[in-house]
């Protein structure tokens, strides 16, 4: 697992390339998909029972993404909302976005050692595409993939150490959401598909799943303490998934049980690891295997449409799997 991309490796612009449903078979067989996964259940790993203030190892490169995303979050306190008579999709935004997107190479310049700069082409649009669509000002699951898409690749290609992936979801990840979060509340981001259709709330997946990895074996807090906002309060900060219940509570009103019902339905499991295996099982379900998800996904040689020889299981990547993954 210690193998990265060679510094002379021909990086590519990534492209959409799942163009039709039929496209979707390529998807589920593909090295990308393969690989996402594997760090998805690599990540899920290394923070079981670690709370975002743990002591895990954290590398100087991990200060280098979190700086990057320090400047993004200026940005926003740079870019108020305007008047305008919509109520949704604040017009403002479209002026952050392009910030970012006319900035990002520079950013990325600078977080990134020289030899790694070739790799830019490649990665800037992971990053751009992972905070939303500046012609919807919508946001979703499928925005959330392609930031973690852009992480996978940092490990790819050496910007991230093999032993930084706890912090990666503590710190990198942690901050990441709560930008986001930011960016939907300033300027009042539609959720992407049917209101949040492919989420677990109106905009986020994957919280929920390492936030649940984090709990397993807590030895007070069970799930069907998840709606309990006392419990929620004092647990925000240091366990993603009570961060992802309290903004949830900031922004809608009403019954817990009624505007989040899939969540009040996880309350009643026995157990976080069976939370943590439902997600994910529900996560290749309802994100990685639906059209209107995938066919905004772009991809290039680090993450590739090209069949996979490794297959990832039901129970994770097997112990065969190329080195090169996160």
């Amino acid at each position: 697992m210690g193998e990265t991309i060679p510094d002379d490796h021909v990086y590519i612009a990534p492209k959409k390339m799942v163009l039709n449903i039929g496209d979707m078979a390529t998807w589920t067989k593909s090295e990308a998909y393969n690989e996402y996964l594997g760090f998805i259940y690599a990540l899920n790993d290394s923070v079981k029972g670690k709370s975002n203030t743990s002591e895990y190892p954290c590398s100087d490169k991990v200060s280098k993404v979190l700086e990057l995303l320090e400047t993004l979050n200026t940005w926003i306190d740079e870019t108020p909302p305007i008047d305008q008579p919509q109520r949704f999709g604040n017009k403002a935004y479209k002026t952050w976005y392009q910030k970012l997107k006319q900035n990002a190479e520079q950013e990325l310049k600078i977080m990134l050692p020289e030899n790694k700069h070739n790799a830019i082409v490649e990665i800037s649009p992971y990053l751009i595409e992972g905070f939303g669509n500046d012609t919807r000002i919508d946001y979703g699951t499928g925005h959330e993939m392609s930031f973690l898409f852009f992480v996978c690749c940092l490990f790819k290609i050496g910007a991230l150490e093999q032993t930084d992936k706890a912090a990666s979801v503590c710190k990198i990840f942690s901050r990441y959401l709560e930008i986001s979060r930011k960016l939907q509340r300033t300027y009042r981001m539609e959720p992407a598909g049917s209101h949040g259709v492919w989420s677990l709330d109106d905009y986020q997946f994957v919280p929920f799943i390492w936030g649940s990895s984090q709990l397993m074996g807590h030895p007070r807090i069970e799930p069907s303490a998840l709606s309990n906002e006392p419990v929620v309060e004092d647990n925000c900060t240091n366990y993603m998934f009570f961060g992802c219940i309290k903004f949830i509570l900031q922004v809608k009103t009403g019954m817990f049980a009624e505007h989040s019902n899939q969540l009040w339905n996880i309350s009643a499991v026995g157990s976080w690891s069976k939370v943590n295996a439902g997600l994910i099982k529900m996560y290749k379900a309802e994100v990685l295997a639906k059209f209107p998800v995938i066919q905004h996904v772009l991809f290039g040689s680090l993450m590739s449409l090209k069949e996979s020889k490794f297959k990832i299981g039901p129970g994770g990547p097997p112990r065969s799997m190329p080195p090169r993954l996160p």
